[in-house]
């Protein structure tokens, strides 16, 4: 009669894998929106894991934007996306802003997903902010291209 045997591990497996994994909070270039601000501050908290604040602007290839004249910060915008950033800090969570500029915005997105392999990726833009198109494509491609959690509002 064959059996099967398995091999008695001792290794503790609940801690491989997700060790310093952030979570990931991104936009296009338009404000978060509250529900996916309060969900990616929740979950740095709970989980202890550090805040990555993340803006993925387009910049078309000109000749001003390859001299790093290509983005224009609007007041406004800067404000909207600094918040969710001081409010993790005062939660003591440690956050770290990033800002991309890509002619793909959603290519650049994914390329910063593979590089920091977050624990969660929280989509949040505005979506009064955007175009149904622009917001489903990028949504779409979040979902199908990356390997962790997606949260989307």
């Amino acid at each position: 009669m064959l059996t099967l045997r398995r091999r008695i591990s001792h290794e503790d497996v609940s801690a491989v894998g997700s060790a310093d994994r952030p979570v990931l909070l991104a936009t296009l270039d338009v404000p978060y929106s509250d529900e996916a601000t309060a969900f990616a501050i929740d979950a740095a908290v709970e989980s202890g894991k550090p805040l990555v604040v993340l803006n993925v602007a387009e910049v078309l290839p000109t000749t001003y934007s390859f001299l790093g004249y290509g983005y224009v910060e609007k007041q406004e915008l800067q404000e909207a996306l600094r918040k969710p950033a001081e409010l993790a800090r005062s939660l003591a969570v440690h956050v770290e802003r990033l800002r991309v500029c890509s002619p793909h915005p959603v290519d650049a997105l994914l390329e910063v997903v593979a590089e920091r392999e977050p624990a969660v990726l929280v989509f949040g833009p505005e979506r009064s902010q955007l175009s149904r198109r622009r917001y489903r494509k990028a949504e779409r491609a979040v979902r199908e291209r990356t390997s962790c959690l997606v949260w989307v509002a």
